[in-house]
């Protein structure tokens, strides 16, 4: 059976397949920069794991070495202004270093980019195919239109828009064309180019089965969710960096994806039918999914709280000028602390269950209007706010995102570790541990800030009266909720 490496293993199109690449028996790697993010997914005890970047060549060769397929998943979308010069390098170096390693095939997941107003957003995704495919090392290019699946940065954009605005101003680009696909649909086709017994070489399109507007894309979701007719206004005013700002305080996705989704709808995304793909992989027997029933299978997975990935599990979005989570303790960073501690009668067992479902629809345990109050400057100021929820809503994993924060450590019944998304100027941790002291339950709470100059040190001053509401509640209401549960 062929060795297969699949970049972009934490993110939402790489973790899916993964999966399916293991139900067919393949030997699969995985390359990820940091196997943290990881760890707990179910299928990482049956791969090998290559902790490389895209950006060390000598990493990526360690990655490549014995590979007969090698899935590019990589996507530097918020990565700054200059994304597209990023993405175009390490593209590059990741093709040298398949040549060296005589990598039989590369598959290359992008997105449809045949219309003359293309943004530069889809210019960067056909700018990596073309430096993935400057070596000898055959190039399977597959070019999605927009992806609808639970958990997907677009499906999530549609969603609450369609569900948050009985009445909308837009922008006239929702009348533009496209051709949506079902994750599904994506994964058939990906999986089945791990199984050619022959190098392909070329650009193929995937769209499903209907080109429609993006008004009427959101006119069939509020349909499915029993929602009225939704009244949209056109306007040409809206451009798109003011409509990314629009959608980053309306949904969950931040401006910083926001923003080159939007560029990409002002182009038309419709497959070209002279880039079939039907000869090389034919569709799937039942045939592919309209949109229809890819919105009610999306829905569906997000009732029974069974999205396997999301978009917002595959890079931190932290502010711009705070370093990395793995900074050395002598970088000399002066840290903040607020601790508090109390102990319980109620089993430990119970304690971490309460704290486990913290976020998300359950709140944070008191003061949610000034959670939500933060949440909302956060959005305003670029940040990925309180909107993206959690994935399940009793159960954490190392590396997903739960609202403005992401699970950076966890033990299971003890310790809870938080890493501050928000924008922020410094870098902040919550914490949980659960420890059982003489007969009893003792619960440990503890906010961290790292300021960044003097404006985070006067950030933390500012904030200091609202901790003493927010976390002495937080903490009490966590073993009320722990009595409840047991």
């Amino acid at each position: 059976m062929k060795k297969i490496l699949v970049t972009g293993a934490s993110g939402y199109v790489g973790g899916r397949l993964i999966q399916e690449l293991l139900i067919k028996g393949f030997d699969v790697r995985v390359m990820v920069r940091d196997p943290r993010k990881i760890s707990e997914q179910g299928w990482f005890s049956k791969v090998s794991v290559a902790r490389a970047s895209a950006e060390n060549p000598a990493e990526l060769d360690e990655a490549l070495a014995g590979i007969d397929t090698a899935f590019y998943l990589i996507h530097s979308i918020n990565t700054g202004t200059n994304f597209d010069e990023t993405e175009a390098r390490i593209a590059q170096n990741f093709a040298e270093a398949a040549s060296r390693q005589n990598v039989k095939q590369i598959v290359y997941l992008g997105g449809i980019a045949n219309d003359k107003n293309i943004s530069k957003h889809l210019q960067s995704r056909k700018q990596t195919g073309i430096s993935l495919a400057s070596t000898s090392v055959p190039v399977m290019e597959i070019r999605a239109g927009i992806i609808i699946g639970s958990g997907s940065a677009s499906f999530e954009m549609l969603r609450h828009l369609t569900h948050r605005l009985p009445i909308m101003t837009t922008p006239k680009w929702v009348l533009n064309r496209t051709q949506p696909i079902a994750i599904r649909d994506v994964l058939w086709y990906l999986e089945h180019a791990a199984e050619l017994t022959t190098p392909i070489k070329g650009v193929f399109d995937i769209g499903g089965p209907e080109v429609l507007t993006y008004e009427e894309m959101m006119q069939t979701f509020a349909k499915i969710s029993g929602l009225p007719k939704r009244w949209i206004v056109k306007v040409p005013v809206l451009t798109p960096a003011l409509s990314s700002l629009w959608i980053g305080l309306v949904t969950p996705v931040p401006v910083s994806i926001a923003r080159p989704l939007v560029h990409s709808l002002i182009s038309e995304v419709v497959a070209d039918p002279s880039r079939s793909i039907d000869d090389v992989i034919p569709k799937p027997e039942a045939g592919l999914l309209p949109l229809a029933t890819a919105i009610e299978l999306a829905l569906s997975k997000i009732s029974a709280n069974d999205v396997a990935t999301r978009w917002s599990d595959a890079k931190s979005l932290t502010a711009p000028w705070a370093k990395a989570q793995s900074d050395p303790d002598w970088a000399g960073e002066k840290t903040y602390s607020d601790s508090r501690s109390r102990e319980t009668d109620v089993p430990a067992g119970d304690v971490w269950a309460a704290i486990e479902k913290i976020g998300g629809h359950q709140g944070w345990y008191g003061a949610d209007f000034l959670w939500y109050l933060r949440g909302l400057l956060d959005r305003m100021l670029g940040g990925v706010g309180l909107r993206r929820g959690r994935r399940d809503p009793n159960h954490l994993h190392v590396g997903e995102a739960l609202d403005f924060w992401r699970v950076e450590e966890i033990i299971p019944g003890r310790k809870l570790r938080l890493y501050a998304e928000m924008i922020l100027p410094g870098k902040a941790w919550l914490q949980f541990e659960v420890t059982t002291v003489d007969g009893k339950t003792r619960v440990e709470q503890e906010a961290l800030f790292s300021p960044r100059g003097l404006g985070g040190q006067l950030y933390w001053l500012a904030v200091l009266p609202f901790h003493s509401l927010i976390f002495p509640t937080m903490l009490r209401n966590i073993i009320k909720e722990a009595e409840l549960v047991g």
